[in-house]
């Protein structure tokens, strides 16, 4: 056998020159003898540049990312240089020249200059010898874990991260769905007004089969993509993959059905990616992944969540292994590394691959160094036995942060008021803490990635003493929330710096608005509906320190509850109003 694989390698270097071999790498080698005449491969071509004609992009960019997406940029990059070269188009005279010589295209990266798609051997050894092609590589593939079954007692101790909030009167019914909103003080912040109003969110799952389900309602969907079959539809419709589990996702991230289940960001815009190709036996490409990435950057993403977590491999596609989770391996781990350099908060399941004394049982890109890896706990605080650790290889803490991920209650895709709280894995942990997260950047929507990143750290159970089984521990959004409604300027001040009321409550159809603000302050106060979408700004005005009031008409209203939220130059709250006719 290694004289065939040296007498094949001579012969190549003899038809192409040595040059040719050069730009392939040595996995994609590797896989050349394995792979017949006429058989493709699903491959990286990877191009030295974008060619000459791009300075129209820096002079318009709005020709690459949206307006969204260069005001989140502009948190982490300087004013001249919100885009980059990654954000520019791949070269299309490129694509076509290596079209020309048989290749197939499927996916299309401006960040990594490429393209994927299927080519023979030979092709591909045609394809290496242009000038503009940098290298070629494998696209890896990966098996993948859902869910996983467990022993469902739960004999941990209850963790209440708000031993105040025991007898507490919700805002909203949360049904079966109050457990795992609890362990993360969600309910708390959701009665102080916020419900991620304002925030886009990306989720990146296989499918979403369920759209009409009673739970998605009231959801704001702004886009949708299926990277696996090229269209639009992200549910089922008789083409490849299936998408119970991104119903499910999603519904643990925004859902509201009362009564029944209510996710921390309900009032959040949605984004939907199809990744993935749930067919039995077929492995996921890392590269729908990444166009669903950069897609979603170019529209205004502020957070992603996804669900999955690869490693390993289906012979003889080839996988990252434990070995490469060093944060600067997989390509993927590359791409949302980077995506969070742009401003978006990305947030990834740790993996469902226990714990191993030997070494690290994460999956891409978990591994990540600004990536948040989440793993699962139970309702009672304890660590799933399922959930993976760390360290990575090069020696960081993973996961990052935890929530309960054994046996959530999420909507289940067999009828439209299907639910169920059979399924565990860090699948359903990771939608939590992405909308926790949702909720606190609409708290400061100015906060970078790296700055939420360790507001929730510090502000987690185990803050002062991360490990590789729980990180830094269980999240406690209220206690992030408060640590930024209560400073001013770097200084501490007291909960209720800035007094809003309102009397009577329930009301009808005046109430009296009261408010206090201890310096001259330019205020701003907004009517909101129970969702948190804006309705009207019924007060504005430049007031002196002490207590101003106004009295608010609900004649044009509708009974039902309001969130009345009140902007000062550096603070805002935000209280419940009920309109009863």
């Amino acid at each position: 056998m290694r004289v065939l694989i040296f007498s094949f390698i001579a012969f190549i270097s003899i038809s192409f020159g040595q040059s040719s071999m050069d730009k392939v790498t040595h996995q994609l080698e590797g896989l050349f003898d394995q792979t017949g005449p006429g058989e493709e491969l699903l491959v990286w071509v990877f191009f030295a540049d974008k060619g000459d004609a791009t300075r129209q992009y820096f002079e318009k960019p709005t020709t690459v990312v949206s307006e969204k997406s260069l005001k989140r940029r502009a948190k982490v990059l300087s004013e001249d240089k919100l885009v980059l070269q990654t954000d520019l188009p791949v070269n299309q005279f490129y694509i076509e020249k290596v079209q020309a010589l048989g290749f197939k295209v499927k996916q299309k990266s401006k960040w990594f200059n490429g393209i994927s798609g299927w080519a023979t051997k030979q092709e591909l050894l045609n394809i290496s010898q242009l000038q503009y092609v940098k290298e070629l590589d494998i696209v890896y593939k990966f098996k993948k874990e859902y869910a996983v079954e467990e022993d469902k007692e739960d004999n941990q101790t209850k963790i209440n991260q708000n031993p105040n909030n025991l007898n507490k009167i919700n805002s909203f019914n949360y049904g079966p769905s109050l457990t795992q909103l609890n362990l993360i003080t969600i309910p708390d912040v959701h009665d102080l007004g916020y419900t991620g109003a304002g925030v886009t969110i990306c989720m990146m799952d296989a499918g979403f089969d369920l759209l009409s389900h009673q739970v998605f309602g009231s959801m704001n969907i702004i886009a949708t993509w299926d990277f696996v079959n090229g269209d639009p539809n992200v549910e089922n419709h008789g083409d490849l993959g299936n998408g119970s589990h991104g119903t499910s996702t999603l519904s643990l991230i925004g859902g509201f059905y009362e009564g029944q289940l209510i996710g921390p960001a309900f009032g959040a815009d949605f984004i939907l990616a199809k990744t993935e190709n749930t067919e039995s036996e077929t492995p996921v490409e890392e590269d729908n992944w990444i166009a669903a990435l950069e897609w979603a950057d170019s529209i205004g993403v502020d957070v992603t969540s996804t669900s999955l977590s690869y490693t390993d491999f289906d012979p003889p596609y080839q996988g990252y292994t434990w070995q490469d989770m060093d944060g600067n391996t997989a390509r993927i781990t590359i791409g949302a590394d980077l995506a969070v350099k742009l401003g978006i908060f990305v947030v990834n399941s740790a993996g469902n691959y226990g714990y191993d004394p030997n070494h690290n049982t994460l999956g891409a890109p978990a591994d990540g160094d600004s990536v948040i890896a989440v793993g699962s706990v139970t309702s009672g605080g304890g660590r799933s036995s399922f959930s993976s650790v760390g360290p990575t290889v090069d020696g960081r803490i993973k996961p990052d942060l935890m929530a309960q991920g054994s046996y959530n209650y999420v909507a289940c895709n067999w009828f439209t008021s299907c639910y169920s709280d059979n399924g565990s894995g860090t699948s359903w942990s990771c939608p939590m803490v992405a909308g926790a997260a949702a909720l606190i950047l609409e708290v400061d929507p100015n906060l970078t990635p790296m700055e939420l990143r360790d507001l929730l750290r510090n502000t987690a159970s185990q803050s002062t003493n991360p490990d590789n089984l729980y990180g830094w521990g269980i999240i406690n959004t209220y206690a992030a929330v408060q640590s930024l409604l209560t400073t001013v300027d770097d200084n501490v001040v007291p909960e209720d710096f800035v007094i809003l009321r309102n009397y009577p409550n329930p009301f009808n159809p005046t109430t009296k608005i009261q408010f206090e603000v201890p310096v001259q302050s330019d205020v701003r106060i907004i009517l909101h509906d129970v969702l948190g979408r804006e309705m009207k700004e019924v007060f504005h005005n430049e007031v002196k320190a002490g207590m101003h009031e106004f009295i608010l008409d609900g004649s044009e209203l509708s009974s039902g509850v309001y969130l009345l939220r009140m902007l000062t130059e550096n603070i805002q709250k935000t209280i419940k109003i009920s309109l009863l006719k």
